[in-house]
């Protein structure tokens, strides 16, 4: 399975996931699709899926223009059916949606807003978490609570250390100033900020991270209550 990061707008990703056996592709949040059909237009390649994380026009902005395109089908939550645009096909949390090739489990997590979900390609290694678990960071509050967010973010830390995450925004320079603020004495995280900013000045995205690298570094996932996350995410929202 082959994955192809497509930056989108000022600071979005948007990722094709590539089916080479079968030359098929899904694409996980299109905030337009200009990027996508750009990349696409020299392949063979069919895209067959998108595939939302929730409903903000910043990772569904491109779904009707590319369903229209190439008649692909629009997977996202049920309990988001009104809210994605183009919907098709309604997912929810623990189901396994798979298409040949392409095997994810859904699993809900709820804060960023309430109908968010995450891809996670268990059979690849991959999970795609939208605007909910950050590389050393997290997404903002804006429907859900704080103890929806930390839970959902327990449970991504649950998963396997290997998994690679892809996130929905280059947010990653940003978060390590803040998570360094709060774990001066964290060396794993110092040698992560190096790599990130080779990685930027390089012209490259900062994706994907691990679930190992995270639990190391991102100081949302060192949260043990939800107190602390609380006051964590408040420091954050002021930083």
């Amino acid at each position: 399975m082959k994955i192809q990061i497509i930056p989108c707008l000022k600071d979005n990703y948007s990722y094709l996931i590539i089916d080479e056996e079968n030359n098929i592709a899904c694409v996980i949040d299109p905030s337009e699709a200009e990027p996508i059909i750009k990349y696409l237009e020299n392949t063979q390649i069919e895209l067959k899926f998108i595939l939302n994380t929730h409903h903000h026009y910043d990772h569904v902005g491109g779904n009707k223009e590319l369903k229209e395109k190439y008649g692909a089908s629009v997977v996202g939550y049920k309990g988001d059916k009104e809210r994605i645009p183009e919907i098709d096909i309604l997912v929810s949390d623990e189901e396994t949606w798979i298409y040949k090739n392409f095997v994810a489990k859904i699993i809900h997590i709820p804060g960023h807003t309430l109908g968010h979900i995450c891809f996670y390609f268990y059979k690849n290694d991959l999970v795609f978490t939208g605007d909910t678990l950050f590389s050393l960071g997290c997404g903002r509050i804006f429907e859900g609570t704080n103890e929806q967010m930390f839970n959902s973010l327990m449970k991504l830390k649950d998963l396997p250390k290997n998994t690679k995450i892809f996130c929905g925004h280059e947010y990653t320079l940003q978060n390590s100033k803040f998570c360094l603020t709060h774990d001066k004495n964290n060396q794993n995280l110092k040698n992560k900020i190096v790599d990130i900013k080779l990685k930027l000045k390089a012209g490259f995205s900062t994706m994907p991270s691990t679930i190992k690298d995270e639990l190391e570094c991102n100081i949302f996932l060192k949260s043990h209550n939800v107190k602390t996350f609380s006051k964590l995410r408040d420091l954050k929202d002021n930083f």
